[in-house]
């Protein structure tokens, strides 16, 4: 075809169909859709992990209090039945214990019993509640020489 033939020929346009006008727009609703579900999805997982890890810290807390209270019976065997429940409150180094424990643990509370029937014999309570949660607890049971050695 020469120029004069091209000059003759109308020149058409491109018409769309009635139902392809907003295919794209539709195509971009659909995407940010998925997209926004997805950021939903990972807000969600990290609000989990957020929660298991602070479950994980309370319960590592719980363990080193309650390891810590043995520890003070065991430096403090001659004065182990004021440890118990019923008169920590009188005894400063108890009293200091569950003073901790409340500061460490949200609403958390400590306890330990002596027992009366087995010498040496204790069990060390400790409970907390994290926000929006069950109460928890860790409990642990273990012998304190009462009659140490003297060197």
């Amino acid at each position: 075809m020469n120029q004069a033939e091209d000059a003759d020929m109308p020149m058409t346009t491109l018409t769309t169909t009635p139902d392809a006008r907003g295919f794209v727009l539709l195509e971009a609703l659909i995407a940010l859709l998925i997209f926004s579900l997805a950021v939903l999805g990972l807000v969600g997982l990290q609000a989990s992990m957020t929660r298991a890890t602070s479950g994980a810290k309370y319960r590592a807390d719980a363990a080193y209090l309650a390891s810590d209270l043995v520890g003070l019976m065991w430096t403090d065997s001659r004065n182990l039945a004021r440890y118990d429940a019923a008169t920590c409150d009188q005894h400063a180094p108890c009293l200091g214990w569950r003073q901790r424990v409340s500061e460490r643990l949200p609403a958390g509370t400590g306890t330990a019993s002596v027992s009366a029937t087995a010498p040496g014999q204790v069990t060390v309570r400790v409970t907390w509640q994290a926000p929006s949660e069950d109460v928890r607890r860790f409990e642990t049971t273990t012998a304190v020489n009462p009659n140490p050695v003297q060197p």
